[in-house]
């Protein structure tokens, strides 16, 4: 089914109100589900919803805390997020270190003590939008093995890169497993194999079934013992930056919460090159994408290409809804 962005955004805007955000909160929170859902991320869109009222009835997320800062140093902050909303705790912090790149060329703010941020690349478009280039990453809870390991011990650990180009912002948003777990659920909701290998079934097998993926929760990493290693990179700097907790922490806890992220910004508009910042962009897309493919109709893409056709479509179109997910989240306004 396709349900309209307004419509999508105006239920999720009235089902936070009921669960007691204040307005301003709720408007933002409905806002970034629907877009992200409307770009194509379902699987941190409205698939996420009942599990984040879930979190919000347990108490695992505060509806009235918000990150603060606790230290400063120059272009480099530490914040807490006071285990309140994810999303708008990184939105502030991505907006924090816009500010201070643009006041100093570069600008960290590492957050603790925070909850899931949903689509990550929402922090990384933000950014672009402000003229700024950006580097985002942040820890999760144990999901896949540290390569060599059975048990997971190691997160998916999703890793943001954005570049600001006026022809359409290049945005780098990916989880350090083969798939996301929320995409991984995506194909189980469908019905469908995975297009390759995604993790490992019980029997230690690689395998593309997405309920067997699940179930054992040991996500493959990209590139095998390099996505291991950068897994673990990735949590070091994290926890070490925000002087949060670790996936190690995290893993400790019945519910994922309390994460720690890193939101650096570098503002390139000191340099004053506009014009052949553009030019060097554009050479490097048009050259990747001057090339034969391999299989018919098939083409070569830059990051965050397909995001903007997906934009397109679905604004026009409607937006790609689960009927089971939808009538879960209707149930909720209702309950």
């Amino acid at each position: 089914m396709r349900i309209p962005l307004n419509e999508m955004r105006e239920v999720l805007y009235k089902l936070f109100l009921k669960y007691n955000f204040k307005d301003q909160k709720a408007k933002f929170i409905a806002k970034v589900y629907a877009e992200n859902t409307m770009d194509g991320v379902n699987s941190h869109g409205i698939n996420r919803v009942p599990l984040f009222i879930e979190y919000v009835e347990n108490g695992t997320v505060r509806i009235n805390a918000e990150a603060e800062k606790v230290e400063a140093l120059g272009g480099i902050e530490r914040w807490d997020g006071n285990l309140g909303p994810g999303i708008i705790n990184a939105a502030k912090c991505t907006d924090r270190a816009i500010h201070l790149a643009k006041r100093h060329g570069m600008g960290l703010v590492a957050l603790r003590n925070t909850n899931h941020w949903m689509r990550g690349g929402t922090y990384g478009w933000q950014a672009a939008e402000a003229g700024c280039i950006s580097i985002l990453f942040t820890n999760t809870q144990p999901n896949m093995p540290a390569w060599g390991g059975r048990d997971s011990r190691i997160g998916n650990n999703p890793l943001v890169v954005s570049i600001p180009r006026k022809k359409g912002h290049v945005v780098l948003d990916m989880a350090i497993s083969q798939f996301a777990f929320g995409k991984i659920n995506d194909y189980k909701l469908k019905g469908k194999l995975l297009p390759f290998p995604g993790g490992w079934d019980d029997n230690n097998k690689l395998s593309k079934d997405p309920e067997k993926i699940t179930k054992t929760e040991r996500g493959l990493p990209i590139g095998y013992w390099k996505g291991s290693a950068l897994s673990m990179i990735l949590d070091m700097l994290t926890t070490l930056l925000a002087a949060g907790d670790s996936t190690f922490k995290i893993s400790q806890r019945t519910f994922e919460y309390g994460i720690s992220q890193v939101f650096l910004c570098i503002y390139p508009g000191i340099f004053k090159d506009g014009a052949l910042r553009e030019e060097l962009l554009n050479e490097i897309i048009d050259y990747t994408h001057d090339v034969e493919p391999m299989h018919p109709g098939e083409r070569t893409y830059y990051p965050g290409e397909r995001t903007l056709q997906t934009r397109a479509r679905n604004l026009k179109e409607g937006i790609p809804v689960s009927e089971i997910v939808w009538e879960k989240v209707l149930g909720l306004l209702k309950k």
